[in-house]
């Protein structure tokens, strides 16, 4: 049996919806160093 037969369309769709939040609240609140034009997590198109 495969570990991925037991994964549910909804556990799936949870997962993508978490990461979009998490995504969204750490490109909000996040200093500019971190995740601005020139960030080191995430390169993203933020006014500074």
């Amino acid at each position: 049996m495969s570990l991925f037969t037991n994964i549910s369309f909804f556990e799936v769709s949870m997962a993508l919806l978490f990461v979009g939040m998490a995504e969204r609240l750490l490109l909000a609140y996040a200093p500019a160093e971190m995740v601005g034009a020139k960030g080191w997590l995430i390169r993203g198109e933020i006014e500074e």
